[in-house]
């Protein structure tokens, strides 16, 4: 049976990310396709034309688009490595249950924080923050938000850790203070240890000109 891997991606995407290490984890070859996301491409167009989006994981011409669903797709077609869920029934809805909370919540509160400003940006910043310490109370005292190993809730949290250099200057926080969220710096640091994190993710200070870019454009910085 072929094995053809390819990913529709764009450097800075978090999203991407996520998949880009769970391949890593795997080692699964893959080509890689750098998208425009200002004139995406026909093939990312045909590949996901609902929400046409990166990142698209195509397997033998079949396409997997979202981030979680292709990692979890990942995890269950090269299940014969490094497991990402856990194979507990339970434990298994509980790294999907904090996974969707760092989508449809997280991300969320990290947007309000980027695109706001003075007293709606403050009342953002609180509500960031207080993801950010309930996250940390999952994590606890585990090495992993999967335990002993680096599992799916990891995969698909740490690519904020990109966005540091961005939220210290931008947000005005100080997400590894004594007072903020050490344990998930540590958490982040102990992340990019591994070779397919610190390779499937772009150096803080690119990402920040990024985003200064894009602030620029938007008007927020003049």
């Amino acid at each position: 049976m072929t094995n053809e891997v390819v990913l529709l991606d764009f450097w800075p995407s978090p999203f991407g990310m996520r998949v880009r290490i769970a391949l890593a984890e795997k080692g699964v070859k893959y080509e890689y396709k750098e998208e425009d996301l200002s004139n995406k491409s026909p093939l990312l167009l045909q590949l996901n034309p609902v929400h046409k989006k990166i990142p698209v994981l195509v397997h033998n011409g079949k396409p997997v688009c979202e981030s979680l669903i292709a990692v979890q797709y990942i995890d269950e077609v090269w299940n014969q490595k490094y497991p990402l869920l856990p194979s507990d029934p339970y434990q298994k809805t509980q790294a999907r249950f904090w996974a969707d909370y760092v989508d449809n919540k997280f991300w969320d509160c990290l947007r309000k924080v980027f695109t706001s400003k003075g007293e709606e940006q403050e009342a953002a910043k609180k509500e960031f923050i207080d993801c950010l310490k309930l996250l940390e109370e999952q994590l606890g005292d585990k090495p992993y938000f999967g335990g002993d190993n680096l599992g799916f809730v990891d995969v698909a949290l740490v690519p904020l850790y990109s966005l540091v250099k961005a939220f210290e200057t931008f947000g005005n926080l100080n997400i590894g203070g004594d007072h903020q969220c050490p344990k998930l710096i540590a958490w982040a640091k102990r992340c990019l240890q591994r070779e397919s994190v610190s390779k499937s993710m772009p150096d803080q200070y690119k990402f920040y000109e990024l985003i200064c870019e894009s602030r620029r454009k938007r008007g927020f910085d003049r």
